[in-house]
């Protein structure tokens, strides 16, 4: 006879930001730190997709990534202020992205 044990899940709770910091970071890193298995990746024809990165970033990879830009898209480009800071709806308070056409 087999016995059955209850499987427990720990689910771990965290707040939106902090998985977006972390996101961020990630894809920070890809984009100016890639692995030698992601430029393989990119020079196979793959295409990453940044999410939600600041035009500073976009423009600072426009300068010093140039040569990889045909394995670039961003998409969901927050809106910044003239200090480089994400502008907020005042009404929802939540982030404004640029319309990317889509």
């Amino acid at each position: 006879m087999k016995t059955i044990v209850p499987l427990f899940v720990l689910v771990c709770t965290t707040s939106a930001p902090l998985i977006a910091a972390d996101v961020r970071d990630i894809e920070i890193r890809r984009l100016f730190e890639p692995t030698p298995a992601e430029l393989r990746q990119e020079g196979a024809g793959r295409i990453y997709i940044y999410e939600g990165l600041t035009e500073a970033d976009i423009a600072r990879a426009m300068d010093s990534e140039f040569e990889r830009v045909e394995s670039m898209m961003f998409i969901r480009i927050p809106v910044t202020d003239g200090q480089g800071e994400v502008v907020k709806d005042p009404d929802t308070g939540q982030t404004q992205y640029y319309d990317d056409g889509c």
